[in-house]
């Protein structure tokens, strides 16, 4: 009989993994990858996101034709504040941004002055400016 398993994609800035735990919370299963970085429309450094896609959708339908387990749940867990734009039928309409992108001032100062300046903002949020992006 197939163990019982939770898939868990861990998305790393510079790792990514796959851990599948089974009921007691033990690591039955482990695989890992990392990927060179692509550069966005302003030559930022950004997310590999066809390479992501294509080791997310393999590594799942690896797991999912081992016989031994029977995946019940699968979740993400990704680094810092990336994003990425789709549109309304779901494609990739824009590179997946990461946390790292320089954000250009004049908007950073417009966002703190428009939610009560930098400090009540980080106080509010329990964020404070690291000096990376807002």
């Amino acid at each position: 009989m197939p163990k019982p398993v939770i898939a868990i994609f861990d998305v790393g800035k510079t790792n990514k993994k796959l851990f599948l735990f089974d009921e007691d919370y033990a690591i039955v299963f482990e695989k890992s990858a990392q990927f060179k970085e692509t550069i966005d429309e302003d030559g930022d450094p950004c997310e590999n996101l066809e390479s992501l896609k294509l080791w997310v959708f393999d590594s799942l339908h690896e797991v999912l034709r081992k016989k031994e387990f029977k995946i019940t749940t699968v979740n993400f867990s990704t680094y810092g504040a990336s994003f990425v734009l789709i549109n309304g039928k779901g494609k990739t309409i824009a590179p997946l941004y990461n946390y790292l992108k320089p954000y250009p001032e004049e908007l950073k100062k417009k966002f703190y002055d428009t939610y009560g300046g930098e400090e009540m903002f980080s106080f509010q949020t329990a964020s404070p400016n690291t000096g990376e992006a807002v």
